[in-house]
């Protein structure tokens, strides 16, 4: 079933299911020492991240690219170069030819916030975080609404 036909039911289910997976998201970041969150080696990793961004849409993009609310972003990119609609790789985001509205924006700001907290830990938690957007803690903190994972 597509996130437009979800019926509220569906939804409410999905959204405590949410909540409880940002939560075990929260004490597990209790374990992660805390020089690598928010601090200046998660900030190296950070510019490491918008460093790459930059590479990567540099080959790529063939769009227009623009800062728009901190972040710039690369248009034009061919669809196997980024996942689902786009992706956030520190302060750069990488996107098809589509021009990302403010709600998609405000999703991928939360995700260069997720960089500058994580730094180079970002791509591995992520990564052990699933694909399932319904279940990745990171999309849920960013807004699964926003992020056009279900309906606005």
């Amino acid at each position: 079933m597509t996130t437009a036909g979800r019926s509220g039911g569906d939804l409410d289910a999905i959204r405590t299911n949410a909540a409880a997976i940002l939560e075990r998201g929260r004490r597990r970041d209790l374990r992660l020492p805390s020089v690598l969150l928010r601090s200046p080696v998660s900030r190296i990793g950070y510019a490491w991240g918008t460093g790459l961004g930059w590479v990567w849409g540099g080959l790529w993009s063939t769009g227009p690219v623009e800062r728009r609310d901190g972040l710039w972003i690369f248009r034009g990119m061919p669809a196997w170069t980024f996942a689902r609609g786009g992706v956030c790789v520190g302060g750069c985001y990488l996107t098809g030819d589509d021009v990302p509205d403010d709600r998609v924006l405000r999703h991928e700001a939360v995700h260069k916030r997720q960089w500058l907290r994580y730094g180079f830990l970002m791509p591995f938690l992520y990564l052990f975080a699933g694909r399932d957007p319904l279940r990745n803690r990171f999309e849920i903190e960013a807004g699964l609404e926003d992020g056009n994972y279900l309906p606005r």
